[in-house]
């Protein structure tokens, strides 16, 4: 579905109350946006970058966002509303198929793109199993139009071999103890089945050793990490968006992404380094931008975020 600026009678800030977008000033800074750009925003989530970045466009402008959560989307919607330009393209999708949803707009250069990585508080209360502190049924999935037959972290817990439980777990969290919380998984749906968020915590806290139970993340962090990505395939389709980003964007263009744990970090710096080496483009960070303590102290949140931006140089 696409869905075009779209006004609302809600007040246009409410939505973005409680929410801080991670390094916004770095974000428009580094992309050196012009007043005539074709600037997507791969990742609306809370629309915090979108709204900085609609505000540098003029009336030649163009600003076009995605994200698969429909919410995001009307969101979005709310918050850009007051702005009288540039034109605004809001799409329910992911941005792994960005060349496809512009090709529909007629669209086939861009100048700037921002991938924000992160998702947004509002995720953590879409009653979708994101959060190990409630108990909701264990979907995990961003998109909200999802098929029933669609992966969700429900479906691995209770249906995959032990083996692959553990290897989703180590390979996309990172987690030591991926194999003993993927037996205690095991064991306990053989008892019945493991149907919220709540108990996929508590059965992870019990797997792991008691000094591990008590550190400074909650022992379920990396193993729903890992279940998030696998059920969205997120770096597969990070892969795909940045390439296809890349491909649409115009010499002198820039493209900023901000990531939140290693395994991202390594996608875009393998990826803006092939790039490179390629003669195709040129970093414009050579290491990553982190917050500094000003932000850290309002937004915690932003304690693991790593931006890094590449401009490209040929066409």
């Amino acid at each position: 579905m696409r869905t075009r600026f779209v006004k609302s009678s809600s007040n246009s800030m409410s939505s973005i109350e409680g929410h801080r977008a991670v390094l916004l000033h770095e974000v428009v800074e580094n992309l050196c946006i012009q007043e005539s750009d074709v600037v997507v925003d791969a990742t609306l989530g809370g629309a915090g970058h979108a709204r900085a970045i609609a505000k540098q466009l003029g009336n030649d402008g163009v600003f076009v966002g995605f994200d698969l959560d429909e919410s995001a989307i009307e969101r979005t919607g709310e918050v850009l509303q007051d702005l009288r330009k540039p034109t605004i393209h809001l799409i329910n999708a992911n941005f792994r198929d960005l060349s496809a949803e512009l090709s529909k707009l007629g669209i086939t250069r861009i100048n700037k793109a921002v991938f924000d990585l992160g998702w947004s508080g509002y995720q953590l209360e879409a009653g979708r199993g994101f959060s190990f502190l409630k108990d909701e049924p264990l979907s995990m999935s961003y998109s909200t139009l999802s098929p029933s037959a669609a992966l969700t972290a429900a479906t691995i817990v209770n249906k995959w071999e032990e083996e692959n439980i553990a290897d989703v777990i180590f390979g996309w969290g990172e987690e030591h103890y991926s194999r003993r919380i993927a037996k205690k998984i095991v064991e306990q749906r053989a008892k019945s089945p493991i149907g919220t968020s709540l108990e996929l915590a508590g059965i992870i806290r019990a797997a792991v050793p008691p000094a591990y139970r008590y550190g400074r993340i909650h022992p379920a962090t990396r193993t729903f990490q890992a279940l998030r990505i696998a059920v969205n395939d997120e770096i597969g389709a990070l892969k795909e968006g940045l390439l296809a980003a890349w491909n649409q964007l115009v010499a002198g263009g820039r493209i900023a992404v901000i990531s939140f744990h290693s395994i991202e970090d390594r996608e875009v710096k393998t990826q803006f380094l092939l790039w490179e080496k390629a003669g195709e483009g040129k970093r414009i960070t050579h290491k990553p931008i982190c917050a500094g303590n000003e932000e850290l102290g309002i937004n915690p949140r932003a304690r693991s975020a790593k931006l890094r931006v590449i401009e490209k140089i040929i066409h």
